[in-house]
């Protein structure tokens, strides 16, 4: 059995990398709290927990997935979504169906009613985007998008772990 080897890190990191990485923990403590998930899902009329909308999000954005395939993409234990999933199937988000590889085995993906709840929570988080960054001109949010996919890309390459198949279409702010 092989191990990969992890690079070691540098040591002695760069002003600039410290500050983008306190900058990367203040987005991260800000689009989780749960006040801002709440207000989220009240403005969307969608009342999910943080896990649900997280699993919707990945459902939506790819192919139906095992929920295998579902934990290991959310970093999460099998246990967990099997748990999330069943109280989306009773809310009527998601549904089963067969997985045309293996008939002893399902994938989840979303019902109409799941669809739609994803398009509320993204076009509200769009929204509140938009409005936090109306004073940013075009030429600076194309710059800012264009310097997130490519932070998303090389911390992907880095990490050695595939793409997801879909890259989801915007990541709202204050979005899980």
């Amino acid at each position: 059995m092989a191990f990969m080897s992890t690079p070691p890190l540098p040591d002695v990191p760069t002003p600039e990398v410290i500050e983008i990485e306190r900058a990367l923990t203040r987005i991260t403590y800000l689009s989780t709290r749960a006040r801002q998930h709440d207000r989220l899902m009240a403005l969307a009329g969608v009342p999910l927990d943080r896990a649900a909308v997280a699993l919707l999000r990945q459902v939506a954005d790819s192919e139906p997935l095992r929920p295998g395939e579902l934990a290991a993409r959310l970093g999460v234990e099998a246990s967990h979504v099997t748990r999330t999933v069943q109280q989306l199937e009773r809310s009527g988000y998601v549904t089963r169906v067969p997985d045309p590889d293996d008939r002893r085995a399902q994938r989840i993906e979303l019902t109409d009613a799941g669809r739609q709840a994803i398009t509320k929570i993204r076009e509200v988080g769009v929204r509140g985007m938009q409005l936090a960054l109306s004073d940013w001109s075009p030429e600076e949010l194309r710059q800012l998008a264009t310097l997130f996919h490519r932070m998303v890309d090389d911390f992907l390459a880095h990490a050695g772990e595939p793409e997801p198949q879909s890259v989801p279409q915007s990541a709202p702010a204050g979005s899980p």
